[in-house]
């Protein structure tokens, strides 16, 4: 009898969602088919900027907003109705060696764009702060992520007001997201803006566990097809598939070499890409018309794209950049 009432008094775990997995397995072929269009622009196929630039650019933050969202919502289903501290350290600290091999490994061999503060790095991040919001009610959560969601709609949106400040230009506080000025980096996903999907992952399954929704959607969606079998190893994925399909298309390029790319193009979209991280479209494409104009008029665009005169230490080049700043604003 001990026992019995032992089994009744202690916490019952939140049944696993089939359908959360399946989002999770969807997700991760979107991340996949993403990288891979990254891997063919970095050997020539697409052209310089071709990812981070137009619709691809939206397609790559809905992916990381679903990751970090469908993380807010996990972090809150694993902890219910007690956080489960063994697991949630076990979890966290593989989620940081994999950010941590990740910042090694890309510093190694991509230094001037190394991955300092990824994807992973900011699931990391949002999961020990999003302990603060654990026992909060959801209404509270949702709230402070609608708060986050008018910051980024102020900092964007409400010129020339901006919650970006020089303050934060140090290595270590980047994490923070609020920097003017930022390294270039191949993943960048600070906490700001980014805990605003976290939160709402996390506030919903609050509300969902609150209206016992929990029972109704584990019975609703599969869970048991191949996809959500990768969603529920989404990190053993992460951490596999991009090494794949990197070493993929570089077999390609030896049998099939890309044509040599229009260095114009290259530098056009290489330079909106930079720009529009402190600038609007519009003033950026004026911008990177202008200098390539008066790069290629004073023949100072050839020696620049093949690496002989440095655009930051070249004065030349530096009142280039000045005089069609004035021009663009």
């Amino acid at each position: 009898m001990a026992a019995i009432a032992e089994s009744i008094d202690a916490p019952q775990k939140t049944p696993r969602i089939g359908i959360l997995d399946t989002a999770r397995g969807i997700a991760l072929l979107a991340m996949a088919s993403y990288h891979c269009t990254w891997d063919f622009e970095f050997f020539g196929y697409l052209e310089p900027g071709t990812a981070e630039t137009g619709w691809l650019k939206f397609y790559a933050r809905a992916i990381a907003s679903t990751f970090l969202f469908l993380a807010g919502v996990s972090l809150v289903l694993a902890n219910t109705p007690e956080i489960r501290w063994q697991s949630y350290f076990k979890r966290l600290g593989m989620i940081v060696a994999a950010a941590v091999a990740i910042s090694i490994v890309t510093f190694i061999g991509m230094r001037d764009e190394w991955i300092f503060f990824g994807i992973l790095h900011s699931i990391a991040a949002a999961s020990i702060i999003g302990l603060l919001f654990l026992r909060l009610p959801a209404f509270a959560t949702l709230l402070i992520a609608v708060l986050l969601l008018a910051g980024i709609v102020v900092d964007n949106v409400v010129a020339p007001f901006s919650l970006h400040s020089s303050f934060f230009d140090v290595p270590w506080l980047y994490w923070v997201g609020l920097s003017e000025n930022l390294p270039r980096s191949n993943d960048y996903v600070p906490v700001f803006p980014w805990l605003t999907p976290f939160l709402i992952g996390l506030g919903i399954a609050q509300l969902a566990i609150s209206l016992g929704w929990l029972r109704p959607l584990a019975k609703l969606g599969p869970g048991r097809n191949l996809i959500a079998r990768a969603g529920r190893h989404s990190l053993i994925f992460y951490l596999v598939h991009q090494p794949l399909l990197f070493g993929l298309v570089y077999l390609l390029s030896l049998v099939a070499p890309a044509p040599a790319p229009d260095p114009t193009v290259g530098y056009i979209r290489q330079c909106e890409v930079s720009c529009t991280q402190s600038g609007s479209e519009a003033m950026c494409r004026s911008f990177c018309k202008c200098t390539l104009d008066q790069l290629q008029a004073q023949n100072l665009f050839a020696p620049l794209n093949s690496g002989a005169i440095k655009a930051d230490s070249d004065e030349r080049v530096t009142r280039i950049a000045l005089q069609c700043t004035e021009q663009a604003q």
